[in-house]
């Protein structure tokens, strides 16, 4: 069975953010995301332009593979 939900991590313990209706001492295996990072917010336009530039010329130099998989939205939305 696979079940999702976020939790806190707390002085050395995990505690879910959402009703959990295992057994009581049921064994359970984590997939530990760590969380998102805030990146900060570029006001100078220059700046912005040239960030872009950077960004777009990365994704020119690394194009996706021929035969890569694609996935509809929906597909994406259920790989979380």
């Amino acid at each position: 069975m696979t079940y999702h939900t976020k939790a806190i991590y707390r002085q050395g313990a995990f505690f879910p953010l959402a009703q959990c209706d295992f057994p009581e001492d049921s064994q359970v295996e984590l997939l530990i995301q760590g969380p998102s990072v805030v990146l900060p917010v570029v006001t100078d336009a220059e700046r912005q332009t040239r960030v872009l530039r950077q960004v777009t010329d990365r994704m020119k130099r690394n194009p996706l593979p021929a035969g890569a998989v694609t996935y509809s939205r929906d597909q994406l939305h259920e790989r979380h």
